[in-house]
Order: structure tokens, then C-alpha cells, then sequence
């Protein structure tokens, strides 16, 4: 008879809580089930996370499950004051909601809950070991890139399995691993210090005016619905009340800059972003000679993989990219560490120690 089991993988981050259901039988993916949450966990109140996860878990999981993995970034929010902090807390709270589970480390591998709140440091940030995982499956060598909400994550994928010279936040935002720059919720004035304005630089306002996510409604690459965060402002997710937004950033206003001129200050931080996240593609290829060979290809992920991924790969020189739903479908694209995840967690139960 063969072993029919329901995994569940949750990613909790400090802006998105996304939950993957996985059913598999005799060792093959049957269905899957992705779900995602905005939980600007500094705004909502770290007290509502474990009945947040209980809720998201009940909506992607209502029969229940037999075996849950999870991984984190929200510790590094400042609702906590350090990241052993937020580490304990989220996994109390995921206690609270979920009960037992494994909690994925920086290593690639798990750790359970009493070992992770005595090694906080190596599951903090400890998300994208998962994805690598992911993308080895099928592709054993291979350049990942998935840009999030707020971050990009570069990760060379070697012999199936992450090969990153970082661990940690710091040391993968000093490798070009990690870069602070996503489709929807970075302030425009970290992507651009100078934008033009009737053909002169202007230097832009360090004010909370803007997201990317204003630039990329106003350019057509997001629709209203894909905007999931706050607007800076608290107004709506209309491309003319984005360009309001945007027109700020400068400090002039919808009045005194024309529609067609604030389209290109979007065009003009929508570049400069692609250059952030090129420069740290070719800053990673450059540590080895398969990937500065461009030989392997490049996959991408994550909710700007159309307009951010994959143009910046093909700046980078990769020839051949690979968005990740070719190889695993739409959820996996959208949702793609807690689809690792759940995964990750079903292979494990299916060991014959654990059978």
C-alpha cells in the first residue's frame, strides 16, 4: 500500500506569510495548494502571528496535515529587538498554530524546534536553501534568482544544492547573494538618488513618497491586484493615484509634472533597478568559471521574475532562463519556498525511518 501524506510548508516573512499544501502518494505529487497572506507583522502586531498562521494554515490545509516544515525572514523586523528575539517568538507562535514541525536551517537541512531556539542565528533568514533545493531537483546546476516583495535573492545552485558564500543576511548582502531591492514594497528613493525632471538630474527625496510597486502599475508590468502591500500614502491602487504618488518623489506634485513626465521618472527608476540587480548577477558569476561561462542557465522566481528576473539575467549575458513554472507550474513560481518546503518536509516523512 503505498504512503499517502499531506505536507505543509510555511514561509513566514515579515511583510507575507505564504503557506504550501503538498499531497503525495507513493512518492508523486498528486495536487497542491499555495495561499498567500499580507502580514506587515511590525503594523498588524507580533501578537496576532500564531492565529495568522492558524488561520492561513486551516484555509490551504482544512483537513489537517501529517507533516509541516517552515522557514523565516520576519525576524529581522524591527518588532523585535534583536533576531533570537523574533526567531523564538515565531516559532512560539507557529507552536501555537500548527503544533510539531521541522524549521529549516541555513544549511540546507532542518533542525526541530528546541534545537532552532538554541541555534537561532542558522534559521534566521534561512528561506532560500529551500528554493535551491527546488531548482536542483530538476536542474542540478544553475543560477536562481527570485525576486520577492522586497528582496532579490541570486543563488548559485551546484551539484542540486545551494552553493552560496554567505549564510546570513550580512554575509549574502556582501556576496551580491542578497539584494534589498523588490517588485512592490522598496521606497523609490533607495533605487534612485537622482531621477530627471524636464531634462535635468534632480535629486530625489529620501520620504516614504513611492514603492516600486507605483512604478511598476504605472509601466503595466503589475495590475491593481498584484499591488499587495499598503500604499505609501493609504490611497488606492489606481495607476493615476500611483503617478500621484511617484510625482512626489521629486518633490513636485501631479500638477506641475504631465502624466508623460512622471511615466518617465518610472522608466528611468524602472532601469536603474534592473542595473541593482544585474550588477549583483555578474558580481556572483564572477566567483566561478561554469557561471561566468554563462553555460548554465538561469531560473527565475518569485512576483518579478517577468519584468525584473529575467531581463537582468539576460543584461548578465545568460542566454537560457528559465522561469521556475516551465519546471514545477504557477504555484511554485509564486510561492516558491513554501512549495520547496512542503516538499522538502513529504520527502523526509517518506524516509523509511520515519514510515
Amino acid at each position: 500500500m503505498s504512503l499517502r501524506l499531506t505536507a505543509l510548508g510555511l514561509d513566514v516573512g515579515g511583510a507575507n506569510l505564504k503557506a504550501a499544501a503538498a499531497l503525495v502518494e507513493g512518492g508523486e505529487l498528486k495536487a497542491v495548494k499555495v495561499r498567500s497572506r499580507y502580514f506587515p507583522i511590525w503594523k498588524a502586531g507580533k501578537e496576532k502571528l500564531g492565529s495568522e498562521l492558524k488561520s492561513l494554515v486551516a484555509e490551504v490545509c482544512p483537513r489537517g496535515f501529517d507533516v509541516a516544515a517552515l522557514a523565516m525572514t520576519a525576524e529581522l523586523s524591527d518588532v523585535y529587538w534583536c533576531k533570537s528575539e523574533g526567531v523564538k517568538h515565531i516559532i512560539a507562535s507557529a507552536r501555537q498554530a500548527i503544533g510539531e514541525f521541522l524549521v529549516a536551517n541555513v544549511h540546507g537541512s532542518f533542525y526541530t524546534p528546541e534545537e532552532a531556539e538554541e541555534k537561532p542565528l542558522e534559521v534566521a533568514a534561512a528561506n532560500w536553501p529551500a528554493s535551491a533545493w527546488l531548482v536542483g531537483r530538476k536542474l542540478p546546476n544553475a543560477l536562481l534568482i527570485d525576486v520577492g516583495s522586497t528582496t532579490t535573492d541570486i543563488i548559485p545552485v551546484e551539484g542540486g544544492k545551494a552553493a552560496t558564500l554567505g549564510k546570513t543576511d550580512p554575509e549574502r548582502l556582501a556576496a551580491g547573494e542578497l539584494v534589498f531591492t523588490g517588485a512592490l514594497r522598496t521606497s523609490v528613493g533607495a533605487v534612485a538618488k537622482w531621477v530627471p525632471v524636464k531634462g535635468r538630474m534632480t535629486r530625489t527625496s529620501p520620504e516614504y513618497f513611492a514603492i516600486t510597486a507605483d512604478v511598476h502599475l504605472i509601466l503595466g508590468h503589475i495590475t491593481p491586484s498584484q499591488y499587495t502591500c499598503d500604499t505609501p500614502d493609504g490611497r488606492g491602487k489606481t495607476r493615476r493615484e500611483a503617478l500621484a504618488r511617484l510625482s512626489r518623489v521629486p518633490c513636485a506634485d501631479p500638477e506641475t509634472l504631465e502624466e508623460w513626465e512622471i511615466a518617465e521618472l518610472a522608466r528611468f527608476i524602472y532601469e536603474k533597478q534592473l542595473q541593482q540587480i544585474t550588477e549583483a548577477i555578474i558580481q556572483v558569476s564572477s566567483r566561478s568559471r561554469k557561471l561566468a561561462s554563462r553555460s548554465t542557465p538561469a531560473v527565475t522566481c518569485g512576483v518579478g521574475r517577468r519584468f525584473l528576473a529575467e531581463p537582468a539575467a539576460r543584461r548578465a549575458g545568460y542566454q537560457e532562463v528559465i522561469p521556475l513554472e516551465r519546471l514545477y507550474g504557477m504555484h511554485a513560481a509564486e510561492a516558491t519556498p513554501a512549495y520547496a518546503l512542503a516538499l522538502m518536509a513529504a520527502t523526509i516523512a517518506q524516509r523509511p525511518e520515519h514510515t
